[in-house]
């Protein structure tokens, strides 16, 4: 029951943060990109296209492109990925819809560079909130899922060309290259603000600690962090004696109370705190690589087979 309490707990967390985040990224653009007229990628800058060209309504537009991706790629990206496209491309919508009218100005007026650097900040941290809940901005997203479905090409690569695409476009409504320089920076901003978002939400760090009290210390970590410690046997070559070392991967906002409880335990203790780039497995990320059945079934075949290499 608890387990189960837990689940949907973390369920509704996720769901708060997805629409801070599109909060975040829908004012951003809203209230600093639009106003200047600047097509970004996706399918806001390909809906901004119909608005500035047509006149059509950008959020109708936004949600209408997303239905249409979303219907043609049904069977290619999954069901799940369908219902939190669903979620997020609605909640955009009605954030969007909000939006645009209010700020028909941009904030900071005459200062179209200046803008454009904090809209792409203001989307870039909104879609590293999105996807560090598992959330889905919807989007070109669909397109790159199903190139990367069914070819070589990576999903990074697929959507940088979508992008450059759609941005270069606005070449043919506004003929200045102006435009088209503002859209590039947006991109370049956004991205580096969503990656780092990205990994400082998935940061971890790890710890070597030595000392005689190390029961003490591993029984209170798992307790009080419910992190694991692993146990190591070495030898100090200076003192020639034999010592235990405790191993701990934690998070990294984790770090503080760990040094609490070691330092409550033993304040002797000698410690050493790594950063690592990344930790997969219970407890952290899931190990996230394409792999195709036919990969997988020629790894498994090499893993169980115990005829020794002609090398």
């Amino acid at each position: 029951m608890k387990a189960s309490n837990k689940k949907i707990l973390n369920e509704v967390k996720d769901y708060v943060m997805i629409f801070i985040g599109l909060c975040c990224y829908c004012f951003g653009y809203s209230a600093f990109v639009l106003p200047e007229e600047v097509v970004t990628g996706g399918v806001t800058g390909l809906a901004s296209l119909f608005y500035f060209g047509l006149r059509w309504n950008v959020a109708i537009t936004y949600y209408a492109i997303n239905a249409i991706l979303l219907a043609i790629a049904f069977r290619a990206v999954g069901k799940k990925f369908v219902i939190r496209t669903i979620i997020g491309a609605t909640i955009a919508t009605i954030l969007l819809g909000i939006m645009t009218p209010i700020f028909t100005k941009p904030i900071v007026e005459q200062q179209t560079f200046m803008n454009v650097i904090i809209g792409a900040v203001l989307c870039g941290v909104g879609l590293g909130i999105v996807f560090t809940h598992n959330g889905s901005s919807a989007g070109t997203d669909i397109i790159a899922a199903m190139v990367n479905k069914h070819s070589n090409i990576s999903f990074g690569r697929t959507l940088i060309y979508i992008d450059l695409l759609i941005i270069s476009s606005s070449w043919f409504i506004f003929h200045t290259i102006d435009k088209i320089v503002y859209g590039l920076i947006f991109m370049f901003i956004c991205s580096i603000a969503a990656d780092m978002v990205i990994d400082s939400s998935r940061q971890s760090v790890q710890f070597m600690i030595f000392s005689k009290k190390w029961k003490e210390i591993a029984n209170a970590i798992t307790r009080e962090t419910h992190r694991g410690c692993t146990v190591l046997k070495g030898t100090g070559w200076y003192t020639q004696s034999e010592t235990t070392v405790l191993l701990v991967m934690a998070r990294n906002y984790e770090s503080m109370h760990i040094f609490r409880i070691i330092k409550a335990i033993d304040p002797d203790a000698f410690v050493s705190q790594a950063k690592v780039k990344g930790v997969y497995g219970e407890g952290f990320d899931h190990v996230k690589v394409n792999l195709k059945k036919q990969e997988a079934e020629e790894i498994a075949h090499f893993a169980t087979d115990d005829t020794p290499s002609k090398e």
